[in-house]
């Protein structure tokens, strides 16, 4: 590859790593915490192209030679086609893991609590994490959540008949996702698309998530409001 390549692709990057990080794409991509680290990382990689090619710009007037050149250097025209995928993160950011990631992967159950679960605070409905209402469903002996009504945020994901309500979880970037995901029984659930956000208020089955469904727990809708999307899609 051609240092001109390797400069231009050093600035794109950078631009890229800045753009998202600015205006919060990067949450598509990594947990809030690793903003500085984007920012920082996008803003040397642009300086080191930008340095370099100031660089090269000068050394090439410095030693132009006056009448003649010495050979001829045919661009590798080839080398410009990694331009293009950096072009396409500057230019269109992909959007969060939803529902086709659901369905082609298996769940993986939040890790079970060693201890007794504390008492859950008041309020009707009660807002609960996907990661919290999954380890309540799947590990609570004392049943704290039978007869609760509790409210969720996810996205629909429609898997073998069911309609389910997701929501991916990451430890460090969308490379190690998991999905955490609940089964909704209630009218007209099954009409809302894949990747639909919504809010839904309702109580669990008791009993219903088993390591035989992967911990996946019956959701019985009372209610269900479309959303937008949250800037930050994925728990942690």
């Amino acid at each position: 590859m051609r240092r001109e390549t390797q400069n231009v692709l050093l600035v794109l990057l950078g631009g890229a790593l800045l753009k998202i990080g600015i205006n919060g794409d990067y949450l598509r991509y990594v947990k809030p915490a690793q903003l500085p680290w984007v920012l920082a990382g996008g803003a040397v990689m642009m300086a080191l192209g930008v340095v370099a090619i100031v660089r090269d710009i000068l050394a090439a007037r410095a030693h132009r030679v006056v009448g003649h050149e010495h050979g001829h250097h045919h661009p590798a025209r080839s080398a410009w086609l990694l331009v293009v995928p950096v072009l396409a993160v500057f230019l269109i950011a992909p959007p969060a893991l939803g529902a086709y990631s659901v369905t082609r992967s298996e769940a993986r159950p939040a890790a079970q609590a060693s201890e007794a679960f504390p008492a859950l605070p008041p309020g009707d409905p009660l807002p609960m994490s996907m990661t919290q209402f999954v380890t309540r469903a799947g590990w609570d002996a004392d049943g704290s959540l039978n007869g609760r009504r509790v409210q969720l945020t996810g996205f629909v994901s429609h898997n073998k008949g069911s309609t389910l309500l997701a929501r991916m979880v990451i430890t460090c970037c969308a490379a190690d996702a998991y999905a955490l995901k609940v089964r909704l029984d209630g009218p007209d659930i099954a009409a809302y698309p894949d990747d639909a956000w919504l809010e839904v208020t309702g109580k669990v089955v008791p009993g219903s998530a088993t390591r035989a469904n992967f911990y996946t727990a019956d959701f019985v809708v009372e209610t269900a409001k479309r959303i937008t999307a949250p800037q930050n899609p994925y728990e942690d």
